[in-house]
């Protein structure tokens, strides 16, 4: 399992947008394999930064998501949005390995 952070700077007037951008990532992870666990947004003060955490069962499952960049049209619209409205000033990608808590009582 692994797990893609990434770091969004934002452009605080294009919130609107980059909620629209998110709600189309959040979907087209979830519809190719992966799981969404949401975009994390500036909630109180003055903040540009703004989070985004999703989760494939391997690299290998990530790496073929990877491949429909620029070629599947529902990707090329997402990105546009973001390219369009500028929300995004830069982002910046890291992979996780998750350590998940024990669930008590499991195998018991």
């Amino acid at each position: 399992m692994i797990t893609c952070v990434v770091h969004y700077t934002i452009d605080p007037a294009e919130t609107e947008a980059f909620e629209r951008f998110a709600q189309e990532w959040m979907r087209l992870v979830n519809k190719h394999e992966g799981r969404h666990h949401g975009y994390f947004l500036p909630a109180e003060g003055a903040s540009d930064l703004a989070l985004a955490l999703f989760t494939f069962d391997s690299l290998a499952s990530y790496e073929h998501y990877r491949t429909l960049f620029g070629r599947d049209p529902e990707f090329i619209a997402a990105d546009r949005i973001r390219d369009e409205s500028g929300c995004v000033l830069r982002y910046e990608r890291t992979f996780m390995r998750p350590l998940l808590p024990e669930v008590v009582g499991e195998d018991s």
